[in-house]
């Protein structure tokens, strides 16, 4: 048997600069996100790898490795993102929003947004404003105000002042709005923007993916590359992922806040999440992958978050999952990273690439004997134990 080396590869973060930036570039929230997955699907074309879309619109690839048979792994990412829809035309000529997606109405005030109609000609944009939005005014009634999204309301930039104005731009109910990002980066690195979730995920995966085409460097397990689009209201991973795929991650915003030890400078491996413990074996093996390749790694454990492979879980996956992440500070807010956390993360992904399953043999079928089950080589225990039978119980009895 040849043993496959595993090796750090060089990253193209030119690319994995002006991908992000691309990607921010396209509004895509929740339910409006055909624009951004051609984008995705043309870059995977440009680095030689082929794409199919599923009915409901999220985008498989795949990076064959050298078996034809056996146990495959998925790398998830989404490119939906959070935003609006229009739930109601305001008599004063303003627009009443419904959140897409879970964030506080508190981060929309004074966002800069882009009213979707049905005139895909027309671009119609606007601000998210408190319904008490001049101090002149209100004074300390501004202050007053409390936070929710039935107290805000979107400015339209037209010369309309009642419902049948907004009607006549075309602005209806179910339109969607989407909250532009303006990205910023800074000359030290950090990148400042709505959206970073999940689309510097989806840059830090295209990167890594270039990297292995241009080292020519084949995956050790087929791999295949899931892009979602429903992420942020919870479908996620729900569909799209092949039949033999044995071991998932997700590559997501990972939380920087007190209490969490995540890094805007570093990968961050997901423990568990408010759905759960991710997969005991999994887990640690990336964390062993990057401990020997030296990566920037921290563990984390999440409390209000999930993610794509929980969707994928609760469909029905047979697979192992995890979750890593790219920190990022006030996450579904005034969002920031460091393209160094990227840089990390993108290296990874292609260590984890390069490598073979946790249990190639085992995973090769989705079952098999519970005594040949090989956890021990993992997760120490008795030798003497589980596999003479249950403490106590004699064999046989």
């Amino acid at each position: 048997m040849t043993v496959r080396k595993t090796i750090p590869l060089p990253l193209d973060l030119d690319y994995l600069h002006q991908v992000l930036l691309e990607l921010l570039d396209i509004p895509s929230p929740s339910g409006r996100t055909d624009h951004v997955q051609q984008y995705v699907g043309e870059r995977l074309s440009a680095l030689g790898i082929p794409s199919t879309l599923t009915r409901r619109g999220a985008l498989s690839a795949c990076l064959p490795g050298p078996r034809e048979h056996g146990a495959d792994r998925a790398i998830v990412v989404h490119t939906d993102t959070i935003g609006g829809m229009v739930k109601r035309l305001k008599e004063n000529g303003r627009l009443e929003l419904k959140p897409i997606g879970t964030h506080s109405a508190r981060f929309a005030e004074g966002a800069h947004v882009r009213i979707f109609t049905d005139d895909l000609e027309r671009v119609i944009t606007g601000q998210v404003l408190p319904l008490k939005a001049s101090g002149h005014r209100y004074n300390e009634a501004v202050d007053e105000q409390g936070i929710g999204w039935e107290q805000v309301e979107v400015r339209v930039d037209e010369p309309v002042e009642d419902i049948d104005g907004l009607r006549a731009l075309g602005i209806d109910a179910g339109d969607f709005v989407a909250f532009l990002p303006n990205p910023t980066v800074t000359p030290s690195g950090y990148v400042k923007s709505r959206h970073l979730d999940d689309k510097a995920g989806v840059a830090a995966v295209l990167t890594a993916i270039k990297a292995m085409v241009d080292a020519g460097v084949q995956p050790a397990v087929t791999a295949h590359l899931l892009i979602t689009v429903t992420e942020e209201i919870g479908h996620g991973a729900s569909h799209g992922l092949d039949p033999d795929v044995a071991e998932i991650v997700s590559v997501d915003a990972a939380v920087v806040a007190p209490g969490q030890q995540s890094r805007e400078d570093a990968a961050t491996l997901a423990m568990g999440d408010g759905v759960g413990p991710f997969d005991y074996h999994l887990t640690r093996n990336l964390a062993a992958i990057a401990r020997e390749h030296g990566v920037e790694l921290v563990r984390d454990v999440f409390d209000y978050y999930r993610s794509d492979v929980a969707a994928a879980v609760e469909a029905g996956a047979h697979a192992r999952v995890a979750l890593l992440g790219f920190g990022v500070d006030a996450t579904h807010g005034h969002e920031r990273t460091h393209l160094e956390g990227l840089r990390q993360l993108a290296q990874l992904l292609c260590l984890y690439l390069q490598s073979d399953l946790v249990f190639p043999e085992w995973d090769a079928e989705p079952e098999g004997d519970l005594a040949n089950f090989p956890s021990l080589s993992v997760q120490p225990a008795s030798e003497d134990g589980p596999r003479e039978g249950p403490i106590g119980i004699a064999p046989g009895s």
